[in-house]
């Protein structure tokens, strides 16, 4: 694998990876389209759900961005040995983590929501959805694990072919268990957490089934299992840690956030979930443009090339905005007749009211295109300290602030949305002036960074 700064090279690992990491957006996206049809209280319930969801799969997409980002140091220094032995202390760590996860969904979710839902309408068929959902986390764990494999080593073509699969999948699987169509019995909102686990562990066993006869990752040593290597699994921790800090920082915030407009009423929160469902669709170059400077700074920092990770930040960002702007003219401009395909007449009041929120959310997306990138550059920096310690300093003042606007007699849902460019504009800043320090590119590795 050989990188540059090159548009093109951007372009190459971060397309499939745009594609791939929009697994758990298509899913909850699916999943609250149908649900609009079904009832406005299960449209209501699985925006607030499938937040706290996609928290649990971030846990462990996080935890799989350490390994990614060990993985593509390795590759970059040529030990390829070592990157199949990273990959494999990737697996086994996610598999103990998605075990303490599906406890806590058994055993804890209960007492969350009941100290974050006032509605028992909400409440009780949140619960009713996870039932079902909290099974797919083991699929879930170990699928992230194998994208971040061939997302460090730069070839993730196949993720683009796996995502669709899920996608069809979920889609077919939805129609069929919220509904009772096809011969299937009608769960309703328990069928959309069982089409999504079923979906997930189907994608799992095609890319399973495409590693055993891809024979490019045999120089990896992909069909030796190592046994369980500490050494490895402390720095995938190390590295892992502060990133999935950030994740439940960020969607933490975002989960608060959906508690909070709940206080609007549940007609507030049913709208909220339009803005949600555009939000999940747009920020999805963002997101796989993260993951790529994820890959792309590790690479370069372990061929000793730091110069050159401030050149793919700026052509990341501006490539991030272009895109993401273009994705959401559409909406702006022309909102009824891009969302009524997808959403119809019935609710069409719930499209309304959100429109002016549209408006705050390419706010949103501007200043998400360069904090976000700017932020993950100092991840694949191997800062990750540093990144948490930015994203929690802002993550709390926003919490805060909505808090307050959502408490005021002057408070709206679009002034409550509006915070979120603040959020981003901050974390920008403080990104930006870290690669703007004169000794940065001196900074060396850690010693564990550099030992195989």
């Amino acid at each position: 694998m050989k990188l540059s700064t090159s548009y093109r090279d951007i372009w190459k690992v971060s397309i499939p990876i745009i594609i791939g990491s929009a697994a758990q957006n298509v899913v909850a996206m699916t999943d609250s389209v149908f649900l609009y049809y079904k009832s406005e209280d299960d449209f209501a319930a699985i925006g607030f759900v499938a937040t706290f969801y996609i928290i649990v799969a971030a846990i462990g997409f996080g935890f799989s961005r350490g390994g990614q980002i060990l993985m593509a140091r390795r590759s970059g220094q040529e030990k390829t040995e070592s990157v199949g032995r990273t990959f494999y202390s990737t697996i086994y760590f996610e598999l103990l983590l998605a075990l303490a996860l599906f406890f806590f969904m058994t055993y804890g979710a209960y007492w969350l929501f009941a100290s974050l839902v006032d509605s028992d309408v909400i409440f009780y068929k949140s619960l009713e959805y996870l039932e079902t959902r909290k099974w797919g986390v083991f699929a879930s764990y170990i699928g992230v694990a194998c994208v971040a494999f061939y997302t460090g080593i730069a070839r993730p073509v196949f993720i683009i072919i796996d995502t669709f699969i899920l996608a069809i999948t979920n889609i077919f699987l939805d129609d069929a268990l919220i509904f009772g169509h096809y011969g299937f019995p009608e769960m309703g909102i328990a069928g959309a957490g069982l089409a999504s686990t079923v979906s997930e562990y189907i994608a799992l066993f095609v890319f399973l089934i495409y590693m055993v006869f891809d024979k490019k990752n045999r120089k990896y040593n992909i069909f030796h299992f190592p046994k369980w290597d500490p050494v490895i699994i402390r720095e995938i921790i190390g590295l892992s840690v502060p990133i999935v800090g950030m994740s439940v920082v960020g969607l933490g915030s975002g989960f608060i956030f959906f508690g909070l407009v709940e206080n609007f009423g549940e007609r507030a929160l049913a709208t909220t979930n339009i803005v949600r469902i555009a939000y999940l669709i747009l920020s999805i170059p963002a997101w796989g443009f993260c993951t790529g400077i994820n890959t792309m700074a590790s690479y370069f920092i372990g061929s000793g090339q730091r110069e050159k990770v401030p050149i793919v930040l700026w052509k990341t960002a501006f490539l991030c905005l272009g895109i993401t702007t273009l994705m959401i003219l559409p909406l702006l401009l022309f909102p009824n007749q891009v969302l009524y395909p997808i959403l119809g007449d019935e609710r069409a009041y719930l499209i309304n009211a959100a429109y002016p929120v549209f408006w705050v959310l390419w706010g949103i997306l501007t200043t998400f295109s360069f904090g976000s990138i700017f932020l993950n550059g100092l991840i694949g920096a191997g800062e990750t300290g540093l990144a948490l310690k930015i994203q929690g300093l802002c993550a709390t003042v926003y919490v805060v602030l909505i808090f307050w606007v959502v408490h005021s007699s002057w408070g709206s849902m679009t002034l409550a949305w509006s915070v979120e460019i603040l959020y981003w504009i901050v974390i920008f800043i403080m990104a930006f002036f870290y690669f703007k320090r004169p000794g940065w590119q001196l900074i060396k590795p850690s010693k564990k960074n550099e030992e195989e």
